[in-house]
């Protein structure tokens, strides 16, 4: 059987790491894997594929940086004539980025089956254009590998039902279990950055609906800023809020306050979200990971993909407002500890590959 999995987001590559990992320790799949440089630079791509053990992409597209649209259309436009070539029996994407949504339409016009991994997510805000992408990306796949047992009634209220839904549990799991020993082992970030255990907060913002608006940006930074006083706030800055800080003129402000680094690798960034003592986000995926490590978040938007986490409490949405960011940090104390796994046990990946082979 062959497989061409479709990655080019950060996260992508931490989830794929997981599923190629156990399609080797299998057998029976062939794996052609495509990098379509949707993140492009050294900190956010090549770097997790050293790290993270995955070997080279057998294709880079370099699209590079544009717009939802355009960015999109390169992406279609060069993943074509690959499929052509490989002839896969699958295509898998993961996620909810553009090349997810450029994988799923570029496979079904070419009726090449397409597996979704981490299907089933709502926010239900259609003006995010994860949003979309989820959404198309489900209704257009063959197989749908969904995380938990709520993308599973997601799916079905849309009339996503039958046997071509497995709920596998969250391979982002699969990766916390797996390299947070390695972690504790090989990163050194909190004695580079001066940090004690459950002593800082982390921070991370770069959704473009936080990022382009000045009003967010600016309201969610002094948020920040307000709760630097009462412990330190340690925030790896993404390139796009970078740009935006720089943009604003408040960069230098806030880095008179804050702990700013550039983009650090997995390892590192799993060492400081498992040490953190709260994790403020607009991320999907650093959510779900605090919870794996039991430390409280503050989700930066209105809404979440990851309803359960709220519903018990793991997690606190404040929006952007810097008086309701504030406060839910002051309420941010909840013990975590014992919750269920909403996540599954840790075995996401081979239950895809076992459904695969079937």
């Amino acid at each position: 059987m062959k497989v061409l999995t479709v990655v080019g987001a950060r996260p992508q590559f931490i989830k794929a790491a997981m599923v190629s990992r156990s399609i080797q320790s299998r057998g029976g799949i062939t794996e052609t894997l495509v990098h379509t440089g949707q993140h492009y630079d050294d900190e956010m791509s090549n770097l997790f594929f050293a790290e993270l053990d995955i070997r080279k992409p057998d294709y880079n597209l370099e699209v590079g940086s544009a717009s939802n649209t355009e960015q999109t259309a390169k992406i279609l436009d060069a993943l074509e004539p690959v499929l052509k070539l490989e002839a896969p029996d699958w295509v898998f994407v993961y996620g909810d980025t553009n090349s997810t949504l450029a994988g799923v339409l570029t496979a079904s016009q070419m009726n090449i089956p397409v597996a979704h991994i981490e299907a089933g997510l709502r926010s239900f805000n259609r003006t995010m254009p994860e949003e979309k992408n989820r959404v198309v990306a489900d209704h257009l796949s063959s197989l749908l590998f969904a995380p938990t047992r709520e993308a599973v009634s997601n799916l079905e209220r849309e009339g996503i039902v039958g046997e071509n839904v497995r709920l596998v549990g969250d391979v982002m799991y699969d990766a916390a279990l797996f390299y947070s020993a390695r972690s504790d082992q090989d990163s050194v970030i909190l004695e580079k950055l001066g940090l004690q255990k459950n002593q800082f907060l982390l921070a991370t913002v770069h959704r473009a609906e936080n990022t382009d608006s000045a009003e967010r940006l600016q309201s969610i930074f002094d948020a920040l800023v307000k709760i630097s006083s009462d412990l330190p706030v340690v925030l790896p800055l993404h390139p796009r809020t970078k740009k935006q800080l720089q943009q604003e003129n408040i960069l230098d402000e806030v880095s008179r306050h804050l702990v700013i680094v550039a983009p650090v690798g997995y390892l590192d960034m799993v060492a400081l979200t498992k040490n953190a003592a709260v994790i403020a986000t607009d991320s999907g995926g650093l959510q779900k990971e605090a919870y794996f490590h039991r430390v409280p978040c503050i989700t930066l938007r209105n809404e979440t993909e990851w309803v359960e986490l709220v519903e018990v409490g793991a997690n606190k949405l404040a929006g952007t407002d810097s008086q309701a960011i504030v406060a839910a940090f002051r309420d941010s104390s909840q013990q975590i500890q014992g919750m269920e796994d909403l996540y599954g046990d840790g075995n996401a990946a081979v239950k895809i590959v076992d459904c695969l082979l079937g």
